[in-house]
């Protein structure tokens, strides 16, 4: 268990970093061309290492319409979608824009997953991380005078959370019962999504982000390497031990490295931020609680019933 909850807080500072490393290359090239280029760096090193340890079988192929999906809007669109949004917003606020997956999950796991219902405790966990969320993107003062907080990046930031979250149902649904090794589903997806990026973004221009050394490894190494190839390797991890709902959750520890990054870099973190981020903390607090209160609560229900019938 200890090795899951590392994991989880692992996931989580990946995830964090991800955003300081788009707004610096967004400087330089476009959110097509970032998207392009974190899926080829992260897919590279998953590719060779799935080709050693033997991951890819040829009848993986009668899935590929799932992997197709997952390509398409989970990686591709998402991807898009984020660093749209972290070009126009704070890296600290978009980070913590960017933890809203798990609010979705947890509100499509009750309508299209059987064994994951929401319980009234996960139902205030959902509501007060909204509040956390819409005091954090201030939708009030986002096209007044806060020049900070862009309608526009909000709106990208909660599409492309949005999609995340709900492909979490679809690995769940579709893809765990197949019981394939998660490195051969990451492979399949990145490599899809890669030939999709490729077919639809413009290149040119694209070289600009070698004349900035720091926006060139943040890019390769974090945003590519780990914040990609890794962190997914460490999603389905989590989704197969800790189910959907829980997984997503590791979107939570995203907000505090965001802002703390920001803050490091000289971004803006005030009152309103923190009191954000206790919310989204306390929200997480309760879904997690409410997962393990629904989980109780079923295996006392087949207990009784087996006892019932003995």
């Amino acid at each position: 268990m200890i090795r899951t909850y590392a994991a989880f807080v692992l996931l989580g500072i990946f995830w964090g970093s991800n955003f300081i490393y788009m707004k610096w290359a967004s400087a330089l090239i476009t959110s097509g061309q970032i998207s392009l280029l974190r899926v080829f760096f992260g897919f590279a090193p998953l590719a060779v290492l799935a080709w050693r340890k033997g991951a890819l079988r040829l009848g993986q192929i009668r899935h590929l319409h799932h992997f197709a999906m997952m390509a398409a809007f989970a990686t591709a669109f998402s991807y898009f979608a984020m660093a749209q949004g972290t070009a126009l917003l704070p890296s600290g606020i978009a980070g913590v824009l960017g933890a809203s997956p798990a609010l979705f999950t947890c509100m499509a796991s009750t309508i299209f997953l059987r064994h994951e219902r929401m319980n009234r405790m996960m139902g205030s966990g959902v509501l007060l991380g909204v509040v956390g969320i819409a005091l954090i993107s201030r939708p009030w003062s986002s096209n007044g005078p806060d020049a900070a907080i862009n309608a526009l990046g909000v709106a990208w930031m909660l599409a492309g959370s949005m999609v995340f979250g709900l492909s979490y149902i679809y690995v769940r649904r579709y893809l765990s019962a197949t019981r394939l090794p998660p490195l051969a589903i990451v492979t399949w997806q990145m490599g899809l999504a890669l030939l999709m990026l490729v077919c639809l973004t413009d290149p040119h221009g694209i070289g600009r982000i070698a004349s900035d050394w720091k926006a060139a490894t943040g890019l390769v190494f974090g945003l590519g390497l780990l914040g990609t190839g890794a962190s997914f390797l460490l999603y389905y991890y989590l989704l197969d031990n800790l189910g959907a709902v829980a997984a997503a959750s590791a979107v939570y520890v995203t907000p505090v490295v965001a802002l703390l990054i920001g803050w490091w870099v000289g971004e803006r973190v005030g009152l309103l931020e923190l009191i954000a981020v206790l919310m989204i903390f306390g929200s997480i607090a309760l879904l997690e609680l409410g997962r393990q209160a629904g989980t109780r609560q079923k295996t006392q229900s087949v207990t009784t019933s087996t006892v019932s019938v003995d």
